[in-house]
């Protein structure tokens, strides 16, 4: 009987597979061997990777995983010379991409690298070196392992540094002092660095230090009161008063930046660290050089250094300095403040009035130069009584005035004779400082000095005329100005004042005239020598009383009331046209309103 092929056993065929051949064992074993050639790897990790090719765009690597990764070759650029068999640190982005490839970054891994590195160097405060890359507003960028850290320009060194390109392109060691990751911000310090070192040295010139060692320092900074200079490591002051004998107003004057100078200690401070130090005391006092020539009597030429309220200096020589007092710049009577006489700058000549060269002190005089003028041969004739001069105003008291006539010659106006005819309180009513003013003498005292003026005396004296004018019994119009509990004050024609008792202030009808209003008043006495006028303004409407002969037969009432009237009405009208006539008055009102303008 025949088998078909329907009928055949495929089950009985013994075939193998791929494998199959080995045993279970013998399997086991080669798995296990494969596995070993294998690492373990986690993505976003940092790991050791060997170059086993070089393409024209990318870089073979091996990790020791079943595949291995490529790298672009652009992230090699800082490794011109590499070569199959190196080994560079790469980053996993992923174990398998799209393609089964695996993805590498040496970037990435150079940047986490670089972090780690950083944060341990802040850790275990490690020094790390950097290179400046280039100048930024405030400071200097340097790479610190892949990284642009921030270098302040206050952490540069320990003085100020006005330059920062000369480090550009440099390696710098520096500490990382802070760092910001939200930010992705380090800053860096190379001045810690310094300050670690300069803290020995400064311990070991303290130590050294004693008053009156001259040492060399540097000058790092300026200011308007000094200079600090750098000794080695500690800074001391040296006050612009020490700089020089002279007067200066600023260091820049004769000291420069970055300047080498000696210098001497005058005193420090152990617990604060302060040196004080100067340098004109390397030098003689020029009190010890002033000539021997130089004597109370002698003239000096100089500059001004400086001018105070109460005078000037002047720098006879450097750092000899003489006082020209402000009483001894003018032969006025009258200070005035210096700066009216001189300057800062000044070159002038000067008398020396007192000299110490014990106490080192000097006093001059500019006004000894000229010859007082009231000891001139000419001054009883120049300004003999009644003479008249022009002058100005240089001071107003509460009694009067002073006016200087010429420079050292001052007299006096009473304010009593600024006017004939104003009451003036004080002089300030009638003039002003600085002002010109015309004057008479009154009176010249050579011998003190003194001169008495006036300047109402250049007119004749009104109140002759007013005598005549303002007669006893005269009614005039006249207006109130100010009243008080004794009565009011009267303004009169040509612009003098009267008074008036208040019991003779009422009008007609009862009431009191206010301030401003204008009225009749009759004169009821006149004091010529105490320019006084007292008037009543009853007296113009009241009765006069006339004792009449008893053999008379009286009036009737109404007729007297209108006779005294009539005779009121008369009385004003015959005084206001006699003093319209009078051409003297005319002559007179013309004059002092001139005055008053």
């Amino acid at each position: 009987m025949s088998n078909t092929p329907e009928d055949f056993d495929w089950s009985k065929l013994e075939t193998k597979g791929f494998g199959e051949a080995y045993s279970n064992n013998e399997r086991s074993r080669l798995e296990e061997m494969y596995n070993d050639t294998l690492s373990s790897i986690n993505e976003k990790e940092v790991v050791i990777g060997t170059v086993v090719g070089i393409a024209d765009r990318d870089v073979i690597l091996n990790i020791g995983f079943k595949s291995d990764g490529l790298v672009p070759i652009s992230e090699f650029r800082d490794l011109p010379n590499l070569k199959a068999g190196d080994e560079v640190e790469v980053f996993i982005e992923q174990q398998e991409d799209a393609n089964g490839q695996l993805v590498l970054s040496r970037r990435k891994a150079k940047i986490l690298t670089a972090w780690d590195k950083i944060q341990t160097a802040l850790d275990q405060d490690q020094i790390v070196e950097g290179n400046v890359k280039r100048r930024t507003k405030g400071g200097l960028i340097v790479d610190v392992f892949g990284i642009e850290a921030f270098l302040p320009g206050s952490q540069i060194d320990v003085k100020p540094i006005r330059d920062f390109d000369i480090y550009v392109g440099k390696q710098m060691e520096v500490k990382v002092i802070k760092i910001n990751y939200a930010n992705d911000n380090v800053v860096v310090s190379h001045k810690i660095l310094i300050e670690k070192d300069l803290e020995e040295q400064k311990a070991q010139i303290l130590n050294n230090l004693e008053k009156g060692q001259v040492l060399e320092g540097v000058i790092k900074n300026m200011t308007n009161f000094g200079v600090f200079i750098d000794l080695g490591g500690v800074d001391g002051l040296l006050h612009i008063t020490d700089i020089s004998w002279g007067r200066i107003s600023h260091p820049e004057e004769v000291l420069d930046l970055d300047q080498k100078v000696n210098i001497v200690v005058l005193d420090f401070d152990d617990e604060k660290r302060r040196i004080s130090l100067g340098m004109k005391q390397l030098t003689a006092h020029p009190w010890e050089s002033l000539p021997e020539e130089i004597q109370i009597g002698t003239k000096v030429k100089g500059k001004i250094v400086n001018v105070a309220d109460y005078g000037a200096f002047l720098e006879v020589i450097p750092g000899v300095e003489g006082l020209i007092h402000v009483s001894e710049m003018s032969w006025s009577q009258h200070l005035r403040n210096p700066q009216d006489f001189i300057k800062v700058g000044d070159e002038l000549e000067a008398k020396v009035l007192t000299l110490d060269r014990d106490e080192r002190k000097m006093s001059l005089g500019i006004k000894q130069l000229i010859d007082d003028p009231w000891t001139k041969d000419d001054i009883i004739q120049k300004y003999a009584i009644g003479t008249k001069h022009k002058g100005i105003v240089r001071n107003l008291t509460s009694f009067g005035l002073f006016l200087e006539l010429e420079e050292g010659i001052d007299g006096l106006v009473h304010v009593s004779d600024l006017s004939w005819a104003r009451k003036i309180k004080h002089p300030s009513e009638f003039t002003k400082v600085n002002e010109e003013l015309e004057v008479v003498v009154l009176e010249l005292d050579v011998d003190n000095k003194r001169l008495a003026l006036g300047h109402k005396q250049l007119e004749e004296n009104p109140w002759d005329t007013f005598e005549s004018v303002f007669s006893i019994g005269s009614v005039h119009a006249c207006t109130l100005t100010e009243k008080n509990d004794k009565g009011a004050i009267l303004e009169l024609p040509y612009g003098i004042e009267g008074f008036c008792p208040g019991k003779m202030l009422a009008k007609e009808d009862g009431s009191q005239p206010e301030i401003g209003e204008q009225l009749n008043f009759e004169v009821i006495d006149f004091h010529k020598d105490d320019k006084k006028i007292i008037l009543s303004h009853t007296r113009t409407y009241q009765e006069t009383v006339v004792e009449e002969p008893k053999e008379e037969a009286p009036k009737a009432k109404n007729e007297e009331k209108s006779d005294n009237k009539n005779r009121r009405s008369e009385k004003v009208e015959n005084s206001t046209t006699t003093l319209g006539d009078l051409e003297a008055l005319s002559a007179l009102k013309k004059q002092m309103s001139n005055d008053s303008e």
